[in-house]
């Protein structure tokens, strides 16, 4: 039997060329430092698997998975659920954003180990995901996403490449009228054949406003509404409440965190789609349990942003339809939340997607992607290691 003999935590920093400092904005000629970091996890008999999470590699997931990295030493890496419980009761105080990172190399590991990708571990059925872009929030500087003309621009392009389906960030100003000038340009510029979905990211100000937005997501014909109000999207009750006032479905959860929470907040009928965060919701042990039990009642599910992990997960989830291209603007083929550290191409920008819509699933052992590791060492600013 292998066992967990040491995990590195490892973080570093590289710079996005023209980003502005909140990562998302269009900047020609800045330079914004971005921070990450990456889990390796090594066997007594030789196997490793290693994860670098996207959009959750924050430095409060870090520090949690720091603390947790011990209580994996000595123990059966391919004991997955046994590990999954055991980190969750142990820091039932937290929200154990750092399940993810540590999960996710651990099925890396098996995945490496049995010469399998981790799609082929879930029984994963499909090869292709249909894609949607999801794009950046809108700006007030030049370039990007600047007007209200431009979203539908943007729209138009996406529908030319091929992809089915478009979700509008706005200008997260709090403004009815900008959130519905938005959507309906984009809707009279690509016509009724592209899906289009709404998140104003909590943005708006008030219960009416969020019921003013949904009744234009009703006239406009929207496939979801997500996040509206500034309730953070965290009340089952007001959620159930604004259905009563509009038909679109609504896609929530995104900022409510444990597999038993998220699913006392689909009882309580606080959405119609859960939002499930891989990088935040337990891994890839975490979200199938959560996808199964969405399927068991008839739930669809919509996993957050973007990344080989993502891919794995969906091409094993039927209940699912597509994948977030996020975020991606006009000016920038580069993904904001990718770091650029892939050795074998691998990519979340517009360029990425095939003619059909789609992008592929990797097909290599565990993940299926090779890390640069040449530019994760070089770029090192700290390093922990367990033992």
């Amino acid at each position: 039997m292998s066992k967990i003999n040491r995990i590195v935590v490892q973080a570093y920093t590289y710079q996005l060329c023209d980003v502005g400092p909140t990562i998302w904005t269009y900047l020609p000629g800045a330079e914004t430092s971005v921070s990450k970091f990456v889990v390796t996890i090594e066997t007594d008999d030789g196997h490793t698997g290693s994860y670098a999470p996207h959009y959750g590699a924050t430095e409060h997931a870090m520090a949690q998975v720091c603390d947790m990295a011990p209580l994996l030493i000595g123990r059966d890496p391919e004991q997955r659920e046994q590990i999954f419980e055991l980190l969750k009761i142990q820091f039932r105080h937290f929200d154990k954003v750092g399940v993810a990172a540590l999960d996710t190399a651990l099925w890396d590991l098996a995945g490496k180990k049995y010469t399998a990708s981790i799609s082929q571990l879930l029984g994963g059925y499909r090869e292709r995901l249909p894609t949607y872009a999801s794009t950046t929030p809108g700006q007030q500087t030049p370039g990007g996403l600047d007007s209200i003309e431009k979203y539908a621009d943007f729209a138009e392009e996406c529908q030319q490449r091929g992809l089915p389906a478009y979700k509008i960030h706005g200008f997260f100003d709090g403004s009815v009228a900008n959130e519905i000038g938005i959507m309906t340009a984009v809707r009279d510029r690509v016509g009724s054949s592209m899906k289009l979905m709404t998140d104003p990211a909590s943005s708006l100000e008030s219960f009416m406003d969020a019921v003013e937005v949904g009744r234009a997501c009703d006239d406009l014909g929207f496939l979801w509404y997500e996040d509206p109000y500034r309730d953070a999207s965290s009340s089952a009750a007001a959620h159930q409440r604004l259905r009563e006032f509009i038909r679109t479905p609504m896609l929530i959860a995104e900022h409510i965190r444990g597999f038993e929470q998220k699913a006392d907040f689909v009882l309580a009928r606080g959405t119609d789609i859960m939002h499930v965060d891989p990088e935040l919701d337990g891994g890839i042990t975490g979200t199938m349990k959560l996808a199964h039990f969405c399927d068991a009642i008839g739930m669809e599910v919509q996993l957050h942003t973007a990344g080989p992990m993502h891919r794995h997960c969906m091409s094993a989830i039927p209940n699912t339809l597509f994948y977030e291209l996020g975020l991606v603007n006009p000016d920038t083929s580069q993904n904001c939340l990718q770091p650029p550290i892939y050795a074998d191409g691998y990519g979340d920008g517009l360029d990425d997607v095939g003619a059909d819509g789609c992008v592929a699933v990797p097909t290599g052992p565990g993940l299926g992607v090779e890390y640069d590791w040449d530019k994760i060492n070089a770029w090192e600013t700290a390093r922990r290691t367990f033992e």
